[in-house]
């Protein structure tokens, strides 16, 4: 990891992965909120979901090339919080269903 100058290809900057921290916890969030009912999982695995969803939305976005777009990356925010949604939709299901 490099702290200044433009990080090469392959390697990651430590404020990269602060950031994607971060917005995964606002990612969590919005998952929830877009999620209708109650859903009876803590809210550390909703910012975890958050987390994973927000990575694999870049990843995704990056996969279909949507991922540096001029401005605000609307189609990768929209990957991102819908992932999210299905991820906390899921794993409130799964859990919902446990004696």
């Amino acid at each position: 990891m490099r702290a200044t100058g433009t990080p090469e290809e392959g390697h990651v900057e430590i404020t990269g992965i602060f950031t994607a921290i971060v917005i995964g916890l606002i990612i969590g969030a919005l998952g929830r909120l877009a999620v209708p009912g109650k859903q009876s999982i803590p809210i550390w695995l909703t910012l975890v979901i958050g987390i994973v969803a927000a990575l694999l939305g870049t990843f995704l976005a990056a996969a279909i090339g949507v991922d540096d777009t001029r401005g605000i990356d609307w189609i990768e925010l929209a990957l991102q919080i819908g992932l999210a949604a299905a991820g906390v939709a899921l794993v409130a299901g799964v859990r919902g269903r446990r004696p």
